[in-house]
């Protein structure tokens, strides 16, 4: 679901909404277009309870159906060396049950009332879902209430899980090239950074779990005071505020352990790597390292990015695709991606697979191009106008989903933002000139800062046969 950041939404939605096209400019007509959106201004509510968990409500009652969202503001970049993977283990476990509901019987309470659910877990949050009829509300919040306080920790289902885990590593990372790429540029990009290790964990971490560790990591971070529930949909707040108090307020908070900080230190110099796996063609990814958001009212350069990334990958008409794939056919595909949310440092990366006949070496000096081009030249103002229009018509539209309303309160809350913000944060990225892409164009893409990796085919027949999926795995 990070796939939600913010520049995801630009390759779903048309440009040519005349109603946003009209009013998705600069200043004050990007807040109009804001503004003129019936969701954006969605009654949303928020109560802190006694025992610290904070309840964020969005009313919305075109439906008559629910999302509930449960988030702990922890991940991998929380786990302790050695320990690397069992955030993501311990999300597997959360379905395994307690003493008062045994494994499955949550899921089972689900399907029969017609809704779904499911979870996940990234570097800095870990989250789990239900999309139910709003008459199903309390039943799913006493029992996410029960597995917050009393979750079962059974070695016979800890194996299990440990080793569907596992195999989930082989089908995702070890024996998917791009997956083993990306996971392998991570490990070179960062040093000090607990970004660098996977969130699946390394093999050999997750070999070694034991259920202590889990154990240990529910009581340290599954607690209140770390947790936001996020309610969108058919319901009054204040009955909301009522069902939360009954369910999750007889939960004990827990203190958390002191996160330190783990500062990059600065990059001297490029890193490049090359990474050899069974695959069909070759594939190139260069990662700049750049400043996330930290603050609504700080630099513009994360929102500049945002920009950046859009003008070269927006659609069919990014620079990246009309240049380097329809133009000089130099690359078979292309992308640039930057998300400007989350814990941690940021990579903005171009990437792309050279088109027959075509080495690597070429297709990363035409990647680079196309960013210093933007950096000497800057971009044309009805290019940069279209790419707002597209960017605010779709973060305006995505709220027309209640799943996507309640997943935008939780990527700012675990980003620390808040939900409140959402509007002025769409605003601050309309708001982006001409000349500050330019500016971050050239700011951000030297040497100093760059990690190159490479995807360098071997035989497929070198490959092991594809495995089918690991049974339990649920995402």
């Amino acid at each position: 679901w990070r796939t939600l950041v913010f520049m995801l939404v630009l390759a779903l939605v048309a440009v040519s909404n005349a109603s946003f096209a009209r009013s998705a400019g600069t200043g004050a007509s990007v807040n109009a277009a804001v503004a003129r959106s019936g969701a954006a201004t969605a009654a949303t509510f928020e109560r802190t309870l006694p025992n610290g968990l904070r309840v964020v409500v969005r009313e919305d009652h075109r439906s008559p159906v629910v999302v509930h969202i449960v988030m702990y503001r922890v991940g991998s970049m929380d786990e302790r060396s050695g320990r690397t993977g069992v955030a993501h283990l311990l999300e597997h476990l959360m379905f395994k049950g307690t003493p008062s509901h045994p494994a499955g019987e949550f899921s089972r309470i689900v399907a029969a009332m017609g809704g779904r659910e499911n979870a996940f877990t990234s570097r800095d949050q870990t989250v789990y879902f239900q999309h139910i009829p709003a008459r199903g509300l309390e039943t799913v919040m006493r029992l996410e209430a029960d597995r917050m306080a009393n979750l079962s920790f059974d070695e016979e289902a800890f194996s299990r899980e440990a080793r569907v885990v596992m195999e989930e590593r082989r089908l995702r990372v070890e024996d998917e090239p791009h997956g083993l790429l990306h996971e392998t540029l991570m490990a070179q990009a960062f040093i000090a950074s607990p970004v660098r290790t996977p969130v699946i964990g390394w093999m050999s971490d997750l070999e070694s779990l034991t259920v202590d560790d889990a154990r240990a990591f529910y009581s340290d971070w599954y607690t209140p005071g770390n947790a936001l529930v996020v309610v969108a949909g058919d319901v009054e707040a204040d009955d909301v505020f009522t069902l939360a108090e009954r369910t999750y307020g007889g939960v004990a908070d827990r203190p958390v352990p002191v996160r330190r900080p783990q500062a990059e230190p600065q990059q001297r110099g490029a890193r490049r790597l090359a990474v050899a796996a069974p695959a069909e063609t070759p594939h190139l990814v260069l990662a700049f390292k750049a400043p996330r958001l930290e603050s609504l009212d700080g630099p513009v350069d994360p929102f500049a990015l945002a920009m950046l990334a859009a003008v070269l990958d927006a659609d069919e008409n990014g620079r990246l695709t009309r240049e380097l794939v329809r133009g000089s056919r130099i690359a078979s595909a292309v992308g640039a991606d930057w998300d400007f949310l989350g814990r941690g440092p940021g990579l903005f990366t171009l990437s792309g697979r050279p088109a027959p006949g075509i080495e690597v070496d070429e297709l990363e000096r035409a990647l680079r191009e196309q960013v210093a081009r933007i950096a000497r030249d800057g971009v044309e103002p009805s290019e940069l106008e279209r790419i707002r229009t597209q960017y605010v018509a779709g973060r305006i539209y995505q709220r027309d989903s209640i799943f996507s309303q309640a997943m935008e309160i939780i990527s700012l809350e675990a980003a620390g933002l808040s939900w409140s913000d959402a509007d002025a944060l769409i605003e601050r990225v309309g708001a982006v000139t001409a000349e500050e892409v330019r500016e971050a164009a050239a700011r951000h893409f030297g040497d100093e800062g760059l990690t190159a990796a490479r995807l360098e085919p071997l035989p497929l027949d070198q490959a092991r046969p594809p495995a089918p999926p690991p049974p339990g795995l649920r995402h």
